[in-house]
């Protein structure tokens, strides 16, 4: 397993973290280009979309990057809880002339149902594939491994490290609670411990003999140093590559981040569905009073999220969107992502010696 991460040949120890919404072929390709790896996430489109991705990006690198799929359970319809749900979030649309949606639909498929996404992979044989929020099946696995995909898979704890390595991925992905956007969690509504990454990796280290790659508030050098130094094999991150011109942040969540809503990530499940951490806006703050409700099935609930958002912004009202951040966002630096992948090598450099 760690020849087939050794062989991949990053000249930094780093992974950008495929954040749907922000990733996208050009900084995938640049994170690549200069020495570490680069990722796309498809969890949020079908193969054919997926298939245009990958190669997208394969026409702006002939390096390896990373293909990362959501492995969530099946949305289960609850017409009841979707009706209340709606008509919960009904004032904040009438706020902008817009009415809710008339239903909810679950807006993403997961790979674990998707055949489709499955044999574009196979054919297209990205160098690496990850997974998050859960596992696909044996079947799939081999069909990845066979093709020589190197295989990654997110664990928020040691028993969700166990099982990754019990199903036969090569690397582990430790999300420590610090990290921004969506909980990798398998199960959301299982007790979360929370653990922070400091713990998480020491915990994975002794329970799995997986490499790992450590992922929660690294924004710089002396983070990527310190969780090398823990034994992580490399970082993640993507909240540091949120504000490079290659990404698809708009100019609202560009601007949050710059602001003082960094200092203030949330966790929250009312956007999507399912937890996640993202800078303090008015979708946080709405969060903040759902009392004992809970939002419907992920990705269900995020078709309301979505529609809430874009009714908001038809008005000029840029803040419900998914502005997905880590507890670190405060050290977040606008600047090319190659040049942000030099700096981050130097930083490390320079502590490490």
């Amino acid at each position: 397993m760690m020849d087939g991460f050794k062989a991949l040949g990053l000249a930094v120890p780093l992974v950008q973290a495929p954040m749907a919404g922000t990733s996208t072929p050009a900084l995938a390709a640049a994170v690549s280009n200069a020495g570490a790896l680069g990722s796309i996430a498809l969890g949020a489109v079908d193969a054919q979309a997926g298939r245009e991705m990958i190669e997208a990006t394969r026409a702006l690198t002939d390096r390896p990057f990373n293909v990362n799929l959501f492995t969530h359970r099946p949305a289960c319809p609850d017409p009841q809880r979707e009706t209340d749900w709606l008509a919960w979030l009904a004032p904040e649309f009438a706020r902008f002339g817009a009415g809710a949606p008339a239903s909810l639909r679950p807006i993403y498929r997961s790979f674990v149902e998707d055949e489709a996404m499955l044999a574009m992979l196979v054919e297209t044989a990205p160098a690496v594939v990850s997974f998050h929020f859960g596992l696909p099946g044996a079947v799939a696995i081999s069909a990845l491994k066979q093709r020589g995909c190197l295989l990654l898979a997110t664990a928020t704890s040691p028993a969700e490290a166990r099982a990754i390595e019990q199903a036969g991925i090569d690397i582990i992905v430790a999300q420590g609670i610090e990290a921004g956007g969506h909980r990798g969690m398998f199960d959301p509504g299982a007790p979360d411990a929370a653990l922070g990454l400091m713990a998480l990796i020491r915990l994975i280290l002794r329970e799995t003999s997986l490499p790992v790659i450590a992922a929660g508030g690294i924004m710089d050098g002396a983070g990527m140093a310190a969780v090398l130094d823990l034994g992580a094999v490399a970082a993640q991150m993507g909240t540091a590559f949120i504000d490079c011109p290659e990404s698809a942040a708009d100019a609202a969540y560009r601007a949050a981040l710059r602001g003082p809503a960094a200092t203030q990530t949330i966790m929250t499940d009312a956007i999507s569905g399912r937890p996640a951490r993202a800078l303090a806006n008015r979708f946080t703050a709405l969060a903040q009073t759902m009392g004992a409700r809970r939002p419907p099935d992920y990705p269900i609930a995020y078709d309301a999220g979505k529609a809430l958002h874009a009714a908001a912004k038809a008005s000029g009202v840029h803040g419900y969107g998914a502005q997905w951040a880590g507890q670190g966002a405060p050290l977040a630096r606008a600047m090319p992502a190659a040049d942000l992948v030099a700096v981050l090598a130097e930083e490390l450099r320079a502590v490490r010696g």
